[in-house]
C-alpha cells in the first residue's frame, strides 16, 4: 500500500526487452535500506526490486502492466515518480493507493491560473464512473483531489510545490498518464451493483 505522497523523482537509466520488460531505475532511496523483493511504486504502478545498487535498483514488468499502464511510453532519461511502500506508523498524508493502475488518462489541456497549473485529463469511459469532484485520485502515483468532472474529462490543479517535488512540471498535452481510481469508490460501485 502507498499514500500517494511522491517521496523522490527517480530516472530511467537503462530499458531491456527480455521476457518482460526490465528497467532500471536511478533513485536517491538508501538502498542499503531497500531489501530485494520491497515493493516501490513506479508512476504509481507497485515494481518489485529484483537487483540493487548503491543509487539504482531493477525492476522486471509484466506484459499484463505495459499493456494497462503507460510504462511502454519510457524512455531512458525520463523522470518518474517514487514512492516507497508504506509502513505501520507512517503518516497517511494523501490517500490509500494501492499500485494497481486501473487505466490510462490522456492529458487534454493545460492553463496556468495564477502559479498553479489546471490540467485536464480525460479518462477511459469504464472509469470515468468513479471519478467525483472532491474524490481522490492517484495519477503516476501522485494523490491528487479531482476539482470538477464532466463526461469522462475531470480537472486537476497543481500548485508549485507539487509540480516541483514530482514529475508533474514535466507534463504537456497528450501525455498519457496512469490513472488509480479511488479504492473507496470501486467499492461503493461494486456495492450498488449488487445491492
Amino acid at each position: 500500500m502507498f499514500t500517494g505522497i511522491i517521496t523522490d523523482i527517480g530516472e530511467i537509466t537503462e530499458l531491456e526487452q527480455r521476457g518482460d520488460l526490465r528497467a532500471r531505475i536511478k533513485t536517491r532511496y538508501d538502498m542499503d535500506g531497500v531489501d530485494l523483493g520491497a515493493s516501490i511504486a513506479s508512476d504509481g504502478v507497485c515494481l518489485t526490486v529484483i537487483e540493487k545498487g548503491a543509487d539504482w535498483y531493477d525492476v522486471e514488468i509484466s506484459a499484463e502492466s505495459v499493456s494497462k499502464t503507460n510504462l511502454g511510453d519510457w524512455t531512458v532519461g525520463r523522470r518518474v515518480n517514487l514512492e516507497r511502500a508504506l509502513k505501520v506508523g507512517d503518516e497517511l498524508g494523501g490517500h490509500i493507493v494501492s499500485g494497481h493502475v486501473d487505466g490510462v488518462a490522456e492529458v487534454v489541456a493545460m492553463v496556468d491560473e495564477g502559479d498553479s497549473t489546471r490540467v485536464t485529463l480525460r479518462a477511459p469511459e469504464a472509469l470515468a464512473k468513479y471519478i467525483a469532484p472532491k474524490g481522490s485520485v492517484a495519477l503516476n502515483g501522485t494523490s491528487l483531489t479531482v476539482n470538477e468532472v464532466d463526461g469522462c474529462d475531470f480537472g486537476i490543479n497543481f500548485i508549485p510545490h507539487t509540480k516541483e517535488m514530482t514529475t508533474w512540471g514535466d507534463v504537456k498535452v497528450g501525455d498519457r498518464i496512469n490513472l488509480e481510481i479511488d479504492t473507496l469508490a470501486r467499492y461503493v460501485a461494486r456495492l450498488r451493483d449488487f445491492g
